[in-house]
């Protein structure tokens, strides 16, 4: 079931809609056409009591001031570009410097989560599709686009997010779900004691920049060693390299099984609720993030945020991928069109 409202005007006076998808075991998306975001998510405890689990805001003024990216669609490229340079068919293009000397999250004021895009309910599908276009070189990025990502709310408790492009030039599209989930309720403070598990033999090692050094490193040995699930407390303040590089877990892991098939990447769950998250895709990575940079916000409801309330798993192909030749590159264009989907899926333990 599909409803829909007003969420809000913009200073042009443009009209935000936000979607409400429930399916028959009462859980609840709330997504808004503003950075075609995730803004709500309602789901039910081991004792069906609901609970809104990803980070955000109650109104569209702050999701235009929306500075560590709660719930967005973030585009056209997500993570991390070294020197905010990217290397397009031996083409050099310049970005934003955002983050230092590198570029992250594409542009913080004209980036896909800056921007009204055209939402359609599809009532069949418990789906709703948001459409934008974007012009030739608007944030750096070469080529005229059209994007759409679809949030679809199944009955198996599944909340499907589906990303299509079409560019007439070759392009970076390294897009993302960037919901800040913590599995007990958006306003219950740290998430560290909530549980991770990731698919993964190797993850991205980084520099203190958080850009990627070239390395696949195992996970073996270290406390980047998430293929059985920990309390994502137990080992986050380790003394290691990279945990000190990034203040704690904001790495990409490279999902093991066949990149291109929808396969598990990572399984979370909360043991006091019982909310179980597995999170599914076709993409070569999954960035975990335990929002080691989150500073002091006002959330909904009154809710206070802060640093580590919260964890994200970002879908995608790995930071800086378009300058590393190792990495598989996140180029599309007229010959290859832009096709991805990654699955949220609940239950309880």
């Amino acid at each position: 079931m599909i409803s829909e409202r007003e969420f809000g005007k913009t200073p042009d006076g443009k009209s935000i809609k936000a979607f409400t998808l429930t399916n028959k075991n009462g859980i609840e998306a709330v997504v808004i056409e503003w950075g075609a975001t995730l803004a709500s998510l309602l789901v039910p405890d081991k004792n069906g009591v609901k609970a809104d689990v990803v980070l955000g805001f109650d109104t569209l003024e702050e999701y235009m001031k929306n500075d560590y990216f709660l719930g967005v669609t973030v585009g056209r490229n997500a993570n991390r570009i070294a020197g905010a340079k990217a290397t397009i068919d031996g083409v050099i293009y310049d970005l934003v410097k955002n983050d230092g000397e590198n570029n992250l999250h594409t542009d913080p004021e004209k980036g896909f989560h800056m921007r009204p895009w055209e939402g359609k309910a599809e009532e069949g599908s418990n789906s709703v599709i948001f459409f934008l276009e974007e012009q030739d070189m608007f944030t750096g990025f070469p080529g005229n686009l059209e994007i759409t990502v679809t949030y679809r709310l199944t009955d198996d408790n599944e909340l499907l997010i589906s990303y299509h492009g079409v560019s007439d030039k070759n392009t970076i599209l390294n897009c993302t779900n960037h919901s800040y989930f913590n599995l007990a309720g958006h306003d219950s403070g740290s998430a560290m004691d909530q549980f991770i598990q990731i698919n993964a033999e190797r993850f991205v090692a980084v520099g203190n920049d958080g850009i990627p050094t070239g390395e696949l490193r195992k996970v073996e040995g270290t406390p980047f060693d998430l293929r059985k699930a920990v309390r994502m407390s137990d080992h986050i303040d380790d003394d290691y390299d990279q945990l000190k590089a990034m203040k704690g877990y904001d790495h990409s892991f490279e999902i093991s099984g066949e990149v291109h098939k929808m396969r598990l990447a990572a399984v979370s769950f909360d043991e006091k609720s019982g909310r179980r998250m597995e999170t599914l895709t076709d993409l070569p990575g999954v960035q975990f993030y335990t929002a080691n940079f989150m500073g002091d916000v006002a959330g909904k409801g009154n809710a206070k945020y802060g640093r580590r309330h919260a964890f994200c798993l970002e879908t995608n192909y790995f930071p800086d991928s378009a300058n590393q030749e190792s990495f598989e590159s996140p180029i599309f264009g007229p010959d290859k069109e832009y096709n991805t989907s990654t699955v949220y899926k609940f239950s309880t333990i």
